[in-house]
């Protein structure tokens, strides 16, 4: 880069008397103090603060400050620009904004500096507000590609906060592990190293911590991350060995590997042809959780599990995953519905993660999304047990109104009633809530078929029952051998229900032509339940409403019980059903 002389000014810190202050980030040359010893000049003791001088470049090289003309030769060049010159200044930058055209590359992008944004709290409790860095710092630059560069449009340098040459190595956009480095780290971490020793070995052969662009924490980060992918000995091998052995039984074994550049495993997904069967039939419905930790480096075991003729969850694929991110949903759910001949679910429930929604959005395009329900009502308590009125109507009203609405348009009569008579307009969990009703409230996904689930209490089966075979220290090897013994298991469950209900018979309740038809073609677990819809039409007292020359309306009351899944008590609500009977047919 060219070299740049200017000039540092001082400003006022913020007081109670000064709404804003200014710091204007100019670029000048180092004198020869050495750093240790040189004061910090973006904050100073007597209430104000100056433009600190930048650091030196490799080769005593200065770095121009932005101004409006300015032009580079890619958008990557832009970028490793700013960043260097926010860290000679002493603020931290991150990309604002950026639009792409047709052909993928960025048309226009805003680049400014990580204090911007207005600060806003984002916690109940008044009395231990979350810290926030967000001063609304208005220094950004804003660049459009004109005839294949980048050209700096508009340019605003001056902060409204202290900066700290000295300190700008601990934004997170400043933090970089080299390959060098990622290499003697996960040598030492083989080699059973401790973290603390091997970063204090980087940190002498530095010169110093503030030698390194990157903090111990980054360190472990990656690390965490390298023993996702590390299997062990033999961890590879062993699936390997397990895929071709089920390959060779059965061509309809399917099973996908996802490598990393480095050719070590991040993901894998496998299914065996009676999960492959029983998606065809039983696929109408699918839960889908990651909350459950196979072995010693803790990959998530995904499991997309399913519900079958006795009501038994049965597992349609599997999946262990390195990490919990967009990108890594997107591949196992894309490996699924390839295993699956492209059949997408028509409905699937899962917890509230982002993550997962978004690889949802993406590739289930037609697929109806449910929220857990149980993992959202058991964050009541939590989030507004403070209420004063929480114990004296709050929660029972907002139980009424989640669970006894019967149309889209009473639910939002009764939500905003809550809202509006506890004072409730600020809080930010309820309003995320109302934001993604559609995802949760049952009268907004009644039109769909459910199987009897509203969670994924299906996966945390399926989970539970793993248990039984696997554990925290469990290596990979030893979890597909695990995996085979306990689904083997699965399989013979449902073979046993299926032989209770070809040799015995429930007898029915009624004479009704219809309970007796229900008894012939279902299950004798389904058909239990059948049994309780009836003995609960049996319990019915209608009660004439009016009658229109041959036709009579009757109001029947039926007393539901409702399980509330925070405290696991009993609320009783009253459903008005009206029945319609014609004497001419």
């Amino acid at each position: 880069m060219a070299t740049s002389s200017g000039t540092t000014e001082r400003f006022k810190e913020n007081t109670p008397g000064c709404r804003e202050t200014k710091a204007p980030c100019f670029s000048s040359r180092l004198d020869e103090q050495g750093e240790e010893d040189r004061p910090d000049l973006g904050e100073t003791g007597d209430g104000t603060a100056e433009t600190p001088p930048l650091d030196r470049m490799d080769g005593g090289d200065m770095i121009k400050e932005p101004k409006a003309g300015m032009e580079f030769d890619y958008f990557e060049e832009l970028m490793s620009y700013y960043k260097i010159y926010a860290k000679k200044c002493g603020f931290g930058s991150m990309t604002q904004r950026s639009e792409r055209d047709d052909e993928g590359s960025v048309r226009y992008v805003t680049l400014g500096c990580t204090r911007g944004g207005k600060a806003r709290n984002r916690t109940m409790n008044v009395a231990k507000p979350r810290p926030t860095g967000n001063t609304d710092c208005k220094a950004r630059i804003n660049a459009l590609k004109v005839k294949g560069k980048m050209r700096l449009t508009t340019v605003h340098n001056t902060h409204n906060h202290g900066l700290s040459p000295q300190k700008s190595r601990f934004f997170r956009c400043n933090h970089e592990v080299s390959e060098t480095v990622e290499r003697v780290l996960d040598t030492n971490d083989i080699a059973g190293i401790r973290m603390n020793k091997s970063f204090g070995s980087l940190v002498v052969g530095a010169g110093g911590f503030e030698n390194l662009p990157f903090l111990e924490k980054d360190c472990c980060n990656y690390i965490d991350k390298v023993r996702h992918l590390r299997l062990g000995a033999g961890g590879i091998g062993a699936l390997q060995d397990y895929f071709c052995r089920m390959q060779y039984k059965n061509p309809g074994f399917f099973a996908l590997m996802d490598l990393d550049d480095n050719g070590r495993l991040k993901n894998v997904f496998w299914a065996d042809p009676r999960s492959r069967a029983a998606y065809q039939d039983f696929g109408d419905v699918v839960t889908f959780d990651t909350t459950y930790f196979t072995n010693r480096y803790g990959m998530p075991f995904a499991p997309f599990v399913g519900v079958n003729h006795h009501g038994q969850s049965i597992l349609l694929g599997a999946g262990l995953i390195s990490s919990e991110d967009t990108e890594t949903f997107t591949w196992l759910f894309r490996t699924w519905l390839q295993c699956m001949d492209g059949i997408a679910p028509p409905a699937i429930i899962t917890d509230q993660d982002r993550a997962m929604k978004n690889a949802i959005a993406i590739v289930f395009l037609k697929t109806r999304h449910r929220f857990c329900l149980w993992h959202i009502l058991k964050k009541v308590p939590e989030k507004l047990g403070s209420h004063r009125a929480y114990k004296s109507g709050l929660k029972t009203q907002l139980m009424k109104c989640v669970y006894d609405t019967q149309t889209i348009e009473k639910f939002e009569i009764s939500w905003k009633e809550v809202i509006s008579t506890y004072n409730l307009e600020e809080n930010v969990w309820l309003q995320s809530l109302y934001v993604e009703r559609t995802h949760w409230v049952p009268v907004f996904l009644k039109e769909y078929f459910w199987a009897g689930m509203s969670t994924t209490q299906r996966s945390e089966s399926m989970n539970a029952f793993f248990d039984g075979y696997v554990h925290a220290k469990t290596n990979l090897k030893e979890f597909v051998d695990q995996y085979d013994n306990a689904l083997r298991k699965k399989i013979e469950n449902e073979i046993s229900s299926d032989f209770h209900s070809f040799s015995v018979t429930i007898p029915c309740i009624s004479r009704s032509p219809i309970e007796k038809r229900f008894q012939e073609l279902y299950t004798n677990a389904k058909f239990r339940e059948v049994q309780q819809q009836v003995m609960g039409v049996l319990d019915m007292d209608p009660s004439l409403l009016r009658r229109d020359g041959v036709k009579k309306t009757y109001l029947v009351e039926d007393e539901i019980s409702v399980e509330e899944f925070t405290k696991h008590v009993t609320v009783l609500a009253y459903a008005p059903v009206y029945l319609c009977t014609n004497f001419g047919s």
